[in-house]
């Protein structure tokens, strides 16, 4: 998660990225926004060992260190760039959303039309909800967003 990411023409002129995406497990997708800090922050910490497997290289994300604030400032600067339409942060939440079980990001690439990966907190890995997300992402990227070539940061531990 890089601290800014140049504006480049990734998606079409007026494209309306989805606010609200309903799953069949009874979950549902929603850009995240600052204020989910409260119950972002336990996913993350609660799951971090095998976030910081999957994204630490990349993003030296999430560090063993990071505090709420620092949270809720991540989630702030996620929130600008969805609507700037830079990059997306969707939120995986139970139906009342009192509890963020995962996240779906979708970002800029040079050699695809985008990159995307995904995650579930530790108690749901393997679980319905997470065989779900394998098999809806993909197909969503290509007929909601468009995009032909994406590139996917899978969990190493799948």
């Amino acid at each position: 998660m890089s601290d800014r990411i140049e504006p480049r023409a990734w998606l079409p002129d007026g494209f309306a990225h989805p606010e609200r995406v309903e799953l069949t497990s009874g979950y549902h997708l929603r850009p995240i926004r600052e204020s989910d800090v409260d119950i972002d922050y336990p996913a993350v910490m609660g799951s971090r060992d095998r976030l910081w497997n999957l994204y630490g290289d990349a993003w030296g994300w999430p560090p063993a260190t990071m505090s709420y604030d620092a949270d809720r400032e991540d989630l702030a600067r996620h929130e600008r760039e969805i609507a700037a339409h830079e990059t997306f942060n969707y939120a995986v939440l139970n139906a009342d959303e009192t509890r963020l079980v995962g996240c779906v990001y979708i970002d800029p690439h040079d050699e695809h039309d985008a990159e995307a990966s995904w995650w579930v907190v530790d108690d749901l890995v393997g679980s319905t909800l997470e065989f779900e997300l394998d098999s809806f992402v993909p197909p969503w990227l290509r007929t909601t967003w468009g995009f032909a070539s994406v590139h996917y940061t899978l969990d190493p531990a799948v």
